[in-house]
Formats: structure tokens, C-alpha cells, sequence
């Protein structure tokens, strides 16, 4: 989380609203990490926990065309991030709680709850949803003071120059 806390200050630079994802692999090890895009992007797809699936995804196909494995045993470019752990600093929206589970995730570490547009816990539970074909176990409120601060942080200066 701390490592997912440091690309989320970033974001501000380029004018996005500081969040931060890392992707785990089931070794532990660091898949891919992103931070929010959409301003410095244009796109307003470009969630930190998108890019980082995105990224995670690609570097599996990357490492089984080399001639690795992939994170779930699967065939040369597996997309399935089974057993990969989600790091995010912020609980994840619809949207990215759809790519939780469309990529087959196994675990959602978030800090501070959303309670405007969570999906996770606060408003919908996409992730644990019993008539989806994956459920993921969701861990919630790590660091959320740290991420809690850099959100208030981040609107309060918008606010102040508006």
C-alpha cells in the first residue's frame, strides 16, 4: 500500500486525482503499478486500477512469449490474473470493479472507502457478487487515513483555485 501511496502523489503533477494501484503477483512480487491517467491521457478509462490490470496482463503475455509461465499456469498470453493481489488506494468503482473480476483477480487491498462511487463495499459489492462466475476476497482500510489525506489534499487545492 505504501508503494501504491507514492504513485497516487504523484498523479496531481498532471492533474489527476491522486490514486495509485499495484498489481501483485502470487509470489508477491510487483506485476505492474499505475497511476490515475485521465487527465494526462484523455482517457477516461485510465483509473490507476485499469492501467495496472492492463499492464499486468501485457506482462504476462510478454513473459510467456519469452517462454515463462504465466501467473495461473495457463497458455502463452493468459490474461487470467488468478491468484495476483490488487493494491489500490482508494475502494475501486464499478468500472474497475468489473475488471477486478472480469480478469479474474483474487484479492482487493484498498485504503479509503468511496462512499460517492465504491463497488467494493460502500455502495455496490460487484467483486462478491453470488451470481458472478468469480468472486474476489476484498481487504479494506489499509492506510486509509494516508489515502483519506491526499484525496482532501488534492480537492481542497482544486477548490482553493477555482
Amino acid at each position: 500500500m505504501r508503494q501504491a501511496l507514492e504513485l497516487a502523489a504523484q498523479a496531481p503533477a498532471w492533474g489527476d486525482v491522486p490514486i495509485g494501484a499495484v498489481l501483485l503477483a502470487p509470489d508477491g512480487s510487483v506485476l505492474s503499478q499505475a497511476a490515475n491517467e485521465r487527465e494526462a491521457t484523455g482517457d477516461p478509462t485510465a483509473h490507476a486500477e485499469i492501467l495496472a490490470i492492463r499492464r499486468g496482463a501485457r506482462r504476462l503475455q510478454e513473459d510467456t512469449a519469452e517462454g515463462g509461465r504465466s501467473v495461473d499456469g495457463g497458455v502463452a498470453g493468459g490474461w487470467r490474473l488468478e491468484g495476483c493481489t490488487l493494491v489500490v488506494t482508494l475502494e475501486p468503482c464499478t468500472m474497475c470493479a468489473g475488471a477486478i473480476v472480469a480478469a479474474r483477480i483474487g484479492r482487493v487491498v484498498f485504503g479509503a472507502f468511496d462512499p460517492k462511487a465504491g463497488a467494493v463495499a460502500s455502495l455496490w459489492d460487484v467483486v462478491r457478487d453470488p451470481r458472478l462466475n468469480h468472486r474476489v476476497e476484498v481487504v479494506s482500510g489499509v492506510l486509509a487515513e494516508e489515502s483519506t489525506a491526499l484525496l482532501r489534499e488534492f480537492f481542497a487545492d482544486r477548490r482553493r483555485s477555482e
